[in-house]
């Protein structure tokens, strides 16, 4: 997902990249549906994997589901880890929750509707949504990128990753978050709508949001150059 702003990051920086397990060239053994259906347990993986490679000041860079994990991960650590957090088209709920009045963008039949899809045909889900996601019509290649990434990770983890995606709920660790984050939304994001950057700006103590042109939710491929130019920006004025 990142091969493409990859090259201008590392000129300027060390930049560690991971596989979550049960995706990419991780232990595939080590993947437990009931070990991995809580965000909890990507947010343990990234932080001993942060401690094992003794990290101090680093930069956090998550997107979507990833920018859920970063959130929680300083927010448990205040030790001198973290220096700062990228959070591209993220959320810290997909959810709606009326009662509270806050907006995620999806209704829990919403939601039901997508589970039922996964787990009737993954497949068939990826090759559809993938378009949708991307939302970059003047570009089918890149809805042919995403269809295979989505169709390198086994339908059994792609399953429970969406619950764990689609069910989390990092709002009530935002003012834990004691670091600076900068929030890249991008326009016409079907899973990211533009009230959610806002919610996250107003709630995250020291952010900085930056609203791009790149449509979609994966402006890291569709739009690497306006994307990787709001992250260098930042990072030269922290």
């Amino acid at each position: 997902m990142w091969n493409k702003i990859l090259p201008s990051l590392i000129d300027h920086y060390r930049v560690i990249l991971f596989d979550h397990v049960g995706s990419g060239g991780s232990d595939q053994s080590a993947y437990d549906s009931a070990t991995y259906c809580l965000l909890d347990a990507y947010v343990d993986d990234l932080m001993e994997l942060c401690a094992e490679l003794d990290l101090v000041d680093a930069t956090l860079i998550g997107h979507s589901v990833g920018a859920m994990m970063a959130i929680s991960a300083a927010a448990k650590d205040h030790s001198r880890r973290w220096g700062r957090l990228i959070l591209l088209t993220a959320s810290p709920s997909y959810l709606d929750y009326p009662e509270d009045g806050y907006v995620g963008g999806f209704t829990r039949q919403d939601i039901a509707e997508v589970f039922e899809s996964l787990d009737a045909n993954y497949l068939v889900w990826a090759e559809s949504m993938a378009p949708v996601y991307m939302n970059t019509p003047d570009a089918p290649e890149l809805d042919h990128e995403i269809q295979g990434s989505f169709g390198r990770i086994s339908p059994r983890v792609a399953r429970d990753f969406a619950r764990v995606a689609f069910l989390s709920d990092v709002r009530h660790l935002l003012p834990e978050v004691r670091i600076p984050a900068l929030i890249l939304q991008s326009t016409d994001d079907i899973v990211t709508p533009e009230q959610v950057g806002t919610y996250l700006h107003e709630h995250l103590r020291a952010s900085t949001l930056v609203r791009l042109e790149a449509t979609g939710h994966f402006p890291q491929s569709s739009a690497p150059e306006e994307t990787v130019a709001a992250i260098l920006s930042y990072l030269k004025q922290t």
